[in-house]
């Protein structure tokens, strides 16, 4: 906001400090200065007023205050000398109904007769024109003046346009105004007007109409300064998209006290401009007086929340040059009476807030903390998520993140039942009003956008494969016992796009993640037309397993059914693992056992074996491992072929046999011999051939 340096120098009898100095003061104890600019033989700064002060530092008094505080000058006392005529009334002229006692906190009011609309004197307008504001007429001008100089923004309506009295109330329905900015404006029932008998005069707060305007022939004038709540002023304002000089005041809550002394002062100040008489008295609707409020202040404290030492003597001469009244109280306490005007001071801690910014911050000097530091307990969650998310990116895999929340649309396709669904209260989208039961619909999606990327040749993007993963909350409405309006649990879901062999690269990366956290070896459980967890029936029939180690299911893994991909726009299809991360974690362990180098070694073999398409690849595992004994140290699938060189109903399984002795070098003929028996223990079951 724009200060004039010239104008705040008149409420001064002695000089202020010059512009730039001053700026630098306000900056280090104040508010920011964000700009001193030379304006003809003024300077203009631009303060970067806080919300919290906008109540009483939107104008030069309020600065001035500040700039007096700092500068250590005394501000001249105010002379707004209202000449009245005894023999007018107000109140036998101006009538006032405020029918929302809410709405509007206080009306004041006041005539003025006989005056004179012409231009305003220059210097005036000198300073008008350096916060921003252009000249219009003299009265007109001085409701501006007064509020720049003093916060409360004013209103002139010229008396014989108005059809009976003044009428503070909500608008009616399909009523409307044509304001002073000559745009026509539609109002609704929760607006605040001023109206009178034939209907509404302006928006309470904000911007008056032109059916009451002051024009060049208005020879008598009403002067509104009132209070409006902030809330009612800043919801018209947003509405309508009218944002004014005075719904900025007024939405920082003005005091409302200031409302006589600023019409007293606006009258003075159009008398002198424009003559005409004033007259006696105001109306005065004022149903819920504000008053000051007492606080107690502990010196002692101040000095213990600022880290300072600063003397008691000072900090109630801090106190008092703010404006606030200080009493003694009991020793080393005193009780400070807050002013209505200063309405961001609440708390003790306020308190020592203003004490510590007068005093200087830079003038505390800095202390370390003479606290005991203890290292941090160890955060387990935090531990094995960091770790798994390592093995993933290790394998190739991208992280992602993605929001919580969860269109109507996934539920749709994904096919989760309602009941499973925690629905949001209040929305901010009515299209994601859920949060999301599973990571992978958010993931495929990435999958999608992605594959999309990879196949637009013009975008220059180019990437052979997309894997992904994300580790999160997931979350499900409650079910009848849980203490939690909705249960929740971490999962670590992985998409790849493709089918087929990626499966395996999935199943791979899977194994290396529970072998490098420690889980043990996992085991995997074909399952065929079986929901998710989530309820969901997202799978491929014929490509989906449980994840298991030992014994207990922590996940599953598989391809999507194609309606899903189909639907989503998937062309290659897509695989995906999902993994209770919370069952997971449990069975985790840093413990490793030790084994050394193997000093013979190894032999590997290959084997082939057609079987038919019921027979799962565990049952062929079994078979390998139980006839190759403990030689047989590992035994890997590595290729699976149905295809039209086969017979129908039949299927190539081919497996990596690697055997090795802790004990000694393994001679060709005993690697032949395990090599036999494997083989006819295998054509030992019905159907199943050894490719030679």
């Amino acid at each position: 906001m724009n200060f004039s340096y010239n104008w705040l120098q008149e409420f001064f009898p002695k000089k202020l400090p010059a512009p730039q100095k001053l700026a630098e003061l306000l900056t280090m104890h104040f508010m920011e200065v964000e700009g001193l600019e030379k304006c003809g033989q003024d300077w203009v700064l631009n303060i970067d007023v806080l919300p919290s002060r906008g109540g009483d530092c939107f104008c030069h008094f309020g600065v001035a205050k500040e700039c007096g505080l700092l500068a250590g000058l005394k501000i001249k006392p105010a002379d707004y000398e209202v000449k009245e005529d005894s023999k007018l009334k107000t109140k036998n002229f101006v009538k006032v109904d405020v029918q929302d006692k809410i709405g509007c906190r206080r009306y004041t009011a006041r005539l003025v007769k006989d005056v004179k609309i012409g231009p305003t004197p220059e210097p005036i307008k000198a300073k008008m024109a350096s916060c921003g504001l252009q000249s219009i007429s003299n009265v007109v001008d001085a409701t501006n003046y007064v509020m720049m100089e003093m916060g409360q923004p004013l209103h002139a309506f010229d008396a014989d346009k108005l059809a009976g009295g003044i009428v503070v109330r909500r608008a009616r329905k399909g009523e409307k105004i044509l304001a002073l900015d000559t745009k026509e404006y539609e109002l609704d029932e929760k607006d605040l007007v001023i109206a009178d008998g034939e209907g509404v005069l302006a928006i309470a707060g904000i911007k008056g109409g032109r059916r009451a305007e002051i024009d060049e022939n208005t020879k008598t004038i009403i002067l509104e300064s009132a209070n409006f709540d902030p809330a009612s002023i800043r919801r018209t304002s947003r509405r309508l998209n009218l944002r004014t000089d005075a719904s900025l005041r007024f939405e920082h809550d003005l005091d409302p006290n200031l409302s006589e002394i600023a019409v007293d002062r606006v009258a003075g100040l159009i008398q002198e401009l424009a003559g005409g008489t004033i007259a006696s008295g105001v109306v005065d609707v004022y149903p819920k007086k504000v008053s000051s409020k007492s606080l107690k202040l502990d010196l002692g404290h101040v000095n213990s929340l600022l880290g300072a030492d600063i003397a008691e003597a000072k900090m109630t001469s801090i106190l008092k040059g703010l404006g606030l009244g200080v009493k003694p109280a009991k020793e080393g306490s005193v009780s400070v009476v807050v002013p209505t005007w200063r309405k961001d001071i609440n708390l003790e801690a306020d308190l020592a807030e203003e004490i510590g910014r007068v005093y200087g911050l830079d003038n505390i000097k800095p202390v370390f903390p003479c606290v005991p530091l203890a290292p941090a307990k160890r955060n387990d969650s935090i531990f094995w998520e960091g770790a798994a998310k390592d093995i993933l990116k290790g394998t190739g895999f991208f992280e992602v993140y993605n929001y919580s929340l969860f269109f109507d649309k996934q539920a749709e396709i994904f096919g989760f039942p309602p009941a499973v669904l925690a629905e949001l209260k209040n929305p901010v989208n009515v299209g994601q009003k859920y949060l999301r039961p599973s990571l992978l619909p958010h993931l495929l999606n990435n999958i999608k956008t992605n594959e999309k990327i990879a196949s637009d040749q013009s975008s220059g993007i180019s990437f052979s494969e997309i894997k992904i993963f994300e580790l999160s909350k997931v979350f499900h409405s409650a079910k009848k016992g849980e203490k939690n309006v909705n249960g929740e649990k971490r999962m670590l879901s992985g998409a790849a796009l493709g089918g087929g062999k990626v499966f395996y690269e999935m199943k791979s990366a899977v194994d290396l993640l529970m072998d490098k956290l420690g889980a043990g070896r996992a085991d995997y459980e074909e399952l065929r037309g079986v929901e998710d967890d989530a309820g969901a029936s997202i799978w491929h029939p014929s490509v989906f397993a449980a994840i298991k180690i030992a014994e207990e299911r922590v996940g599953s893994i598989g391809e999507i059914s194609p309606r899903i991909s189909g639907e989503l726009g998937i062309s290659q299809g897509a695989v995906v693992f999902d993994i209770d991360f919370d069952k997971l974690q449990k069975i985790c362990k840093e413990e490793r056992l030790y084994q050394p180098i193997p000093k013979f070694p190894p032999v590997m073999r290959d084997l082939a074996v057609l079987v038919p398409v019921s027979i799962k690849v565990g049952e062929v595992l079994s078979v390998i491992k139980a006839s190759g004994g403990d030689l047989a140290v590992r035994v890997s699938l590595f290729d699976v072929y149905e295809g039209n060189n086969l017979p129908q109903g039949i299927k190539n399984l081919a497996f990596q046999i690697i055997y090795q002795s802790l004990e000694r070098t393994l001679t060709s003929q005993e690697i032949d011999q395990l090599q036999n028996k494997i083989i006819k223990a295998l054509e030992a079951n019905p159907g199943w051939e050894v490719r030679k």
